[in-house]
């Protein structure tokens, strides 16, 4: 059974985030998607606006048909040392430091990495922006 393990905030749910919990469905038997805790976010980020609770947004997230299984993390190079999976699917713009440790550890651990392409036209801040959140 391959195991495929996603991360991200999901404040917003759009349909970027359905296509990418299909895209990264198709990779293995098992999605394992990682919502990353509101209080690390704003420990790190004081000016972010996070609409949704971590326990709500992992609500939402479980509710997606393509997903198997939702964890809480929060540095993105610790979930991977953390959860037991076999690639980890993340988007072309996951690229800050805590990603490249993260993709860095799971080349050097036998972790297959795939980077799946972005939806065009969608994101959670450009429908924050639109809404004045």
């Amino acid at each position: 059974m391959k195991k495929v393990l996603t991360v991200g905030v999901f404040d917003v749910i759009h349909i970027g985030h359905f296509r990418l919990f299909e895209r990264a469905k198709t990779l293995g038997d098992k999605l394992i998607v990682a919502v990353q805790d509101g209080d690390f976010i704003l420990k790190y980020k004081p000016q972010a606006k996070i609409v949704y609770d971590t326990v709500s947004r992992c609500y939402m997230v479980n509710s997606v048909k393509y997903v198997d299984e939702v964890v809480v993390y929060k540095a993105v190079d610790d979930i991977v040392k953390e959860v037991d999976f076999d690639i980890f699917a993340k988007g072309p713009d996951q690229c800050h430091a805590g990603f490249q440790a993260a993709v860095e550890w799971c080349k050097a651990n036998g972790k297959e990495v795939v980077e799946l392409p972005r939806t065009e036209g969608i994101s959670s801040s450009m429908l924050k922006q639109e809404l004045n959140v």
